[in-house]
């Protein structure tokens, strides 16, 4: 059901050394003069030549980061001027299967706020899960029930297509609009967006490198756009450091094909 959980297992051996690194928040990053200090919650410090920043544009558009010195006006406006979408899931497990081998079951309805759609999973996994997708305006109204509620309400769409569905047996409802650590799903195009609004997000600043989908030019809100994008922004860091160590002729391209070969297929972001 997750995206992202893929690329990670396949790549897992080389981000073992890397995970006693994770699940920290952080609060400030201080740049420039040849090194970064990230600040984390509890006041730790890491150091580093350089650092690739690929936080969502959520986080960075609400400033939960303290940059020191401040961002540039060019950099604060390309974040300002992209917008930051919101979607939810509610994954429904049933004991049985009573809807169609299909792989989307759709809703029409009168208003924007009841339409949605049904994935099954039965199809692509065999377990019989259905899984509501919802965005904008209804997945930031889900967000504000109780699991109990939302599935109530996804199960009275539900049974509009189907009169004797069955309760479900488990249910997981996710909350990306307000999770602090994502504050919406991915980015996207707002009317009136500058043309260079994504290039000059992924625009290195000194020694501050930008990943992550918000800033993929072309497949934004993917995981083969965050994650090419993060090559990119690899490829960069990397030769940042070179050119200062004087040692650019050492220079190995990661080939950006061969490195999102496994993820040919375009994947789309899917977090529960």
């Amino acid at each position: 059901m997750s995206g992202p959980s893929y690329l990670t297992k396949k790549k897992k051996k080389r981000l073992d050394s890397l995970f006693e690194l994770i699940s920290f928040r952080v609060t400030n990053i201080s740049y420039g003069c040849k090194k970064v200090v990230v600040t984390v919650e509890g006041g730790r410090n890491f150091v580093a030549d350089a650092a690739i920043i690929t936080v969502p544009i959520g986080i960075l558009k609400a400033n939960l980061i303290e940059f020191k010195p401040k961002l540039p006006d060019w950099k604060v406006n390309a974040i300002s001027d992209i917008g930051v979408g919101n979607e939810n899931k509610i994954a429904l497990r049933f004991d049985d299967v009573f809807w169609p081998n299909v792989e989307l079951l759709g809703i029409v309805a009168p208003t924007s706020y009841a339409c949605g759609y049904f994935l099954n999973l039965h199809k692509a996994t065999g377990y019989p899960i259905l899984v509501y997708m919802t965005a904008g305006s209804s997945a930031c109204g889900l967000e504000k029930l109780s699991d109990e509620c939302a599935v109530n309400f996804v199960m009275l769409q539900l049974k509009k297509m189907f009169p004797d569905a069955t309760k479900p047996v488990q249910y997981l409802v996710s909350r990306w609009g307000t999770d602090p650590n994502s504050l919406g799903c991915y980015a996207h195009d707002v009317v009136g967006k500058p043309e260079d609004s994504y290039e000059r997000l992924l625009e290195p600043l000194e020694n501050l490198f930008f990943g992550g989908e918000a800033v993929s030019l072309d497949h934004q809100g993917s995981v083969h756009g965050a994650y090419s994008a993060g090559i990119m922004a690899a490829e960069n860091c990397q030769r940042y450091i070179l050119e200062r160590r004087g040692n650019l002729e050492k220079l190995q391209l990661v080939s950006l094909r061969s490195a999102i070969h496994e993820a040919a297929v375009p994947l789309q972001i899917s977090r529960m």
